[in-house]
């Protein structure tokens, strides 16, 4: 495995780089500001957000998640990796890039499974950021870590399905932008039990849509983007809204879910790396009992620690990376699994230092490290939870042994 960065790569992180200097970091706050100055902070976009992404597209970084060359900028999984951490520095960033989730996963199920009807209608505009997406899986009522518990139906009726059931953390479903639900519920409660799922596409302006609540998360609501709890009631759909055919939910489930575990723990490297600049420029500013923090052997200490930590993370990324590019993403499944459970905590522990280091400020928005450190501890859970990750591993593990 080489994991030295090509030419293209090279040229690509430092335009990167470059925007979020010039464009991103000095926007962070005014983008804050454009939202609180709505009545209401779900029904209007920040100006600021429309005019990054026409200077992103600009200057041609856009859709760099996508390998396809056809929709994207053609990049790997190890090639695209760098580039995501970078713009995991940023809340705000990933969208500027047309590189944010749920879009990200939902633009990759459409390219990979979607017919041309549903590229044309719905995968386009996601392309050219015209509009925004939702994926709704996750169930109040039941354990969502493990898919097969889902409960939604989507039944067959003459050339429509009609969908019922209660969702919720559908992010970015508070969005006026978003017009389109990717909906997971049973088809066929009699099939095998990898089967009995499907995936389909619903219009948010569906008769029987109903978005009942916008979740915060620790208090941070992420607005316009949020996270929904939605209830589909009796919602018809033609029947050609359907993703790959009945029954493929599950499949569909475990090809989205690869990359966009991994986009994650790219992100939170970046978000790490952030955490640890703050506090490294802090502690020199600072005096207790009449020396620099950064002299104090504690702070050096957790200076080192996460250095360390970060670096560990980045390489396991790395590798679960290039192992999708070279066998694929089944067989990186122990891999894409570690790194998921690595990498949060990863970011929540050098958060954690860098919130200890800057004291009271540490947990106001005077910093960004407070909403880094929410969004890091969301993804112990989002995309299977630790320990369920943590099972497939060692399931894995315990084959290796067995006779």
């Amino acid at each position: 495995m080489y994991f030295s960065y090509t030419d293209k790569v090279k040229g690509l992180q430092e335009k990167v780089t470059q925007f979020m200097e010039d464009n991103i970091y000095p926007n962070e706050r005014l983008y804050e500001e454009q939202i609180n100055q709505f009545p209401n902070r779900w029904v209007a976009v920040p100006p600021i957000m429309e005019e990054l992404k026409e200077r992103a597209k600009d200057e041609g970084l856009w859709n760099l998640f996508l390998p396809e060359s056809e929709y994207g900028a053609g990049l790997s999984n190890l090639e695209y990796a760098p580039l995501c951490e970078i713009m995991g520095r940023s809340m705000i960033a990933p969208e500027v890039f047309n590189c944010s989730a749920p879009d990200t996963g939902n633009m990759e199920v459409l390219v990979r499974y979607g017919t041309e009807e549903q590229k044309n209608q719905w995968l386009k505009p996601l392309l050219n950021g015209e509009i925004r997406s939702c994926f709704s899986m996750t169930e109040p009522e039941v354990a969502s870590s493990d898919a097969t518990n889902i409960e939604a139906s989507i039944v067959k009726d003459g050339d429509e399905y009609v969908i019922n059931g209660r969702k919720w953390w559908s992010s970015g479903a508070g969005d006026p932008r978003c017009k389109i639900a990717i909906v997971m519920g049973k088809t066929d409660r009699d099939a095998p039990r990898y089967e009995q799922q499907s995936m389909i596409l619903v219009p948010l302006d569906s008769e029987g849509v109903t978005i009942e609540r916008m979740l915060p998360v620790f208090g941070y609501d992420h607005a316009p983007h949020g996270h929904a709890e939605i209830t589909y009631n009796n919602v018809r759909v033609p029947a050609s809204n359907i993703i790959w055919g009945d029954g493929k939910g599950f499949a569909i489930a475990q090809g989205r879910l690869g990359p966009g575990r991994i986009h994650h723990c790219m992100r939170l490297i970046g978000a790490a790396e952030r955490g640890l600049e703050v506090l490294c420029k802090r502690v020199q500013d600072r005096v207790a009992f009449g020396k620099p923090l950064a002299n104090q052997g504690v702070i050096q200490e957790w200076i080192a620690n996460s250095r360390i930590e970060i670096e560990q993370a980045r390489l396991l990324t790395l590798k679960a990376a290039y192992m999708m590019d070279t066998v694929g993403n089944k067989e990186a499944k122990a891999e894409i699994a570690m790194i998921k459970v690595v990498a949060p905590t990863m970011a929540l522990n050098v958060l954690d230092r860098s919130i200890q280091a800057l004291g009271g400020a540490g947990v106001s928005d005077d910093f960004p490290v407070a909403a880094h450190w929410a969004n890091a501890r969301t993804l112990r859970l989002a995309d299977g939870p630790d320990e369920v990750h943590r099972m497939q591993i060692a399931r894995l593990e315990l084959k290796k042994y067995q006779q």
